[in-house]
């Protein structure tokens, strides 16, 4: 029971079987005693095997979805990415559109996504799968692209993580949805499946680096500005009057200017007109997409500061500093060769460097603070868990927990999808052994899936902030 690989493996024992006519009744297996569940699935599978036999079916044909994006592809196709950080996607979607490419972003627009996904993702999957799965056929199924000019994009991690099987996932639905058609993408440098029309070259690495430090900077700006703000909606407003210089920066490239937009924005916020009161603080850590994501994490962020909290997210940037920081655990235990170090170790200078003027800008300011590298975080993490803990966000949960209590954030909501594994071993089961460390760690794990209780979850991060409140009195 929870097993994550089996959402993935039992759909393809399916297809298997269904090629030759052949069933597949899967039993989940848990500490429980009572059987007879088994026992009823079991009859039905001996039932059903003899319908077939009368009924001589004919085996299932698969369309499997395989075509490539080629270079003509670029010039008329629009290329779908699935909603995940809208901060920070909006601004991704200017430095691919500066080489070319005509992305757009789905939005995240309401829960109907996730019933869509269900259609065509196993319920047992990652809950992220499901509502990215359901952007993207109910983008396809809309009617607002040509269905002959349009491709989809997605990421891959490539470890352990259920995320590594989105890329296959997506395909499987895009055939049974009646899309075989459509060219998928795997946004990845792992090159296992390359496109010929789709290439990621230094000036687009160089403008998506800028996009993920505005995104940052931007976020961050958003979180702790809005909760204060004398005029309601001020905080919004200068973000859209920044954001549009920020898409002229990321369009020309130019690194001067992107510098001299990044000591801007956090100097326009520090100057904007804010209530001096403390309001309790909050952050999130999890899984990425339940930590980004609205619809993913039932809208946290905005549930928060209604409830009168100022909420604290992770920068965007440190997951990719994570993903390069674990090529140097691998290498020091014979798991990579040096070469991978030494890019890894070169990427990370690199990120550092873009994010500099943030450094510089948040430490000069007034109400802002600035975040730990990915050194700090790392040996902050390891503290409480081994670095080996790469799959998915790993060890990074733990190390972003930390951090925040560090900094005076004590109420942490660790957001996970259901049955995700990493984020058990390294947020929730961490708990106690940050809290002994940090007796004044309030925090929280909450799963999000398709059949999960809002108002379970809700009462869950109202105890916690309940339980602040008890602490600040005592």
């Amino acid at each position: 029971f929870g097993c994550g690989i089996d959402s993935v493996t039992s759909d393809q024992a399916v297809e298997i079987l269904q090629k030759y006519n052949k069933k597949l009744t899967l039993l989940k297996i848990d500490e429980g005693f009572n059987l007879g569940a088994a026992r009823i699935r079991l009859r039905s599978l001996k039932a059903s095997m003899s319908d077939s036999i009368r009924e001589h079916k004919q085996p299932v044909k698969f369309i499997q979805s395989n075509v490539r994006f080629t270079k003509d592809m670029k010039e008329n196709h629009t290329i779908l990415a699935p909603q995940m950080s809208p901060v920070h996607f909006n601004l991704l979607k200017e430095a691919m559109g500066s080489e070319g490419y005509r992305l757009h972003v789905l939005p995240a627009k309401d829960d109907s996504m996730v019933e869509t996904g269900l259609r065509y993702v196993n319920n047992d999957s990652c809950y992220p799968s499901i509502i990215i799965v359901g952007q993207i056929i109910q983008a396809l199924n809309s009617g607002e692209y040509d269905k002959n000019k349009v491709s989809v994009i997605i990421t891959q991690s490539g470890g352990g993580c259920r995320q590594s099987n989105y890329y296959a996932l997506i395909k499987k639905a895009l055939s049974e949805a009646g899309y075989p058609y459509v060219p998928l993408i795997s946004l990845s440098m792992l090159k296992k499946d390359t496109q010929p029309g789709f290439v990621l070259t230094v000036p687009l690495l160089h403008r998506a680096a800028m996009a993920l430090v505005y995104g940052d900077v931007f976020m961050r700006m958003l979180l702790h500005t809005r909760p204060y703000e004398k005029t309601p909606g001020s905080a919004q407003k200068l973000y859209e009057y920044m954001k549009s210089a920020a898409y002229e920066t990321i369009r020309s490239g130019d690194m001067i200017s992107f510098h001299d937009d990044i000591w801007n924005i956090v100097d326009s916020f520090d100057r904007l007109p804010v209530y001096s009161v403390q309001k309790t603080k909050v952050g999130i850590v999890g899984e990425i997409f339940a930590k980004y994501h609205p619809i993913s994490n039932n809208n946290l962020v905005e549930f928060l500061e209604k409830e009168g909290a100022e909420v604290t997210i992770p920068d965007l940037t440190d997951f990719f500093l994570y993903c390069l920081y674990n090529q140097n655990i691998k290498y020091e235990n014979g798991m990579t060769d040096r070469l991978h170090k030494i890019t890894a170790q070169a990427g990370i200078k690199i990120l550092d460097t873009y994010r500099s003027s943030m450094f510089r800008a948040l430490k000069e300011s007034k109400r802002f603070s600035c975040p730990v590298s990915i050194q700090t975080k790392a040996k902050i993490a390891e503290r409480f868990v081994s670095l080996g803990h790469q799959t998915g966000e790993g060890w990074l949960i733990t190390g972003e927990m930390v951090e925040m209590i560090r900094s005076g954030v004590n109420n942490i909501v660790c957001a996970q999808p259901f049955a995700c594994l990493p984020n058990h071993i390294s947020g929730k089961s961490v708990f106690n052994a940050v809290k002994k460390e940090y007796p004044q760690a309030n925090t929280v794990a909450v799963d999000y899936d398709p059949g999960a209780s809002e108002v379970n979850q809700i009462s869950r991060i109202l105890l916690m902030l309940g339980n602040d409140k008890k602490n600040a009195e005592l």
